[in-house]
């Protein structure tokens, strides 16, 4: 019996021995072939916290549908995305205050905010917008000269007819003064600012200028591409119609920039949204769909002088 006992805790200890060589060699095998693929998966990180973006009407339908896809994109389930309109310089204003993370804008910042205050942001530039005349489908009237919409949007010109039209009194619907697709009008298309005339109707929301449009008789205003269709007619300027074509060849003058503001840098979630805004998907996307044009689509490069010149 001493014997057979004496055996026993040498089995085990073989037995134990052949279990851990085991294991081992198990573990080197899982290495070979999952560990490392472990290691080198990609796996989103995952970020967290709110943007606030502001400003131009023009921009917000492609700022609000992109932050709609943003938020559900995988690894950013805990990021909020809000847009809001109230025009360019709000937008800039409040991104220079620090009261939003995004200035939305249809102008350079140097247009609408002093020197100092404009040096403190970045520019982010997502797409490029056409804006055009418009009006109510009853006037008669597809064609405008730069003097004859001057002289409309300065009061000279009263009626219809006296531009070729029917005989219906004009009614002319403006953008507040904070608007950047107002200035964008004035100094591409009038080359000059218009004064808010009595009894026009003025409204800073490119959806509401487009309804007041459609259904006032005489009616005309101005909004981007993204906003035409067939409820309204696109007036023609000086005979070149405004096509994402004419736009990007510079035979077309009344665009502008889409800008992104943030006040410096911007931070790790708001420079992950800003980076979704120039990816493939959104360019190739939606801001062919919605009617903007891709900035690497311009032959074209415009500065903040208003000076045009060919890539």
């Amino acid at each position: 019996m001493f014997k057979k006992a004496k055996k026993f805790p040498l089995m085990m200890t073989t037995l134990a021995m052949t279990v851990v060589l085991a294991a081992c060699g198990s573990g080197s095998d899982t290495g070979t072939a999952g560990s490392g693929n472990t290691d080198n998966a990609e796996t989103p990180k995952q970020l967290s916290g709110s943007i606030l973006a502001v400003g131009s009407t023009a921009l917000q339908p492609l700022v609000d549908q992109a932050g709609q896809d943003f938020m559900a994109v995988k690894g950013n389930e805990e990021i909020t995305v809000q847009v809001q309109g109230g025009g360019s310089g709000t937008g800039l204003t409040q991104v220079s205050d620090k009261q939003a993370d995004i200035g939305n804008s249809d102008v350079f910042a140097e247009e609408k905010l002093d020197a100092d205050k404009a040096a403190a942001l970045v520019d982010h530039q997502v797409a490029v917008v056409g804006m055009s005349a418009v009006a109510n489908k009853d006037v008669g009237v597809t064609d405008l000269t730069k003097q004859q919409l001057v002289d409309i949007f300065t009061g000279k010109v009263t009626n219809w007819k006296e531009v070729g039209g029917a005989d219906q009194a004009i009614v002319i619907v403006n953008r507040p003064a904070s608007s950047g697709t107002r200035a964008t009008f004035e100094k591409y298309a009038l080359g000059e600012s218009a004064p808010d005339l009595q009894g026009s109707i003025q409204e800073d929301s490119s959806g509401t200028v487009k309804k007041i449009v459609t259904e006032t008789p005489g009616a005309i205003g101005y909004l981007a591409l993204s906003y035409l269709d067939d409820s309204i007619t696109a007036i023609k300027y000086e005979g070149v119609e405004a096509t994402v074509e004419n736009i990007e060849t510079g035979k077309y003058p009344v665009w502008a920039y889409e800008h992104m503001y943030t006040n410096g840098e911007p931070n790790e979630v708001v420079k992950a949204f800003l980076d979704y805004m120039l990816s493939d998907d959104i360019q190739n996307g939606y801001v062919v769909d919605l009617g903007y044009i891709p900035v690497n689509g311009m032959e074209v490069v415009r500065d903040v002088e208003g000076n045009v010149t060919n890539k």
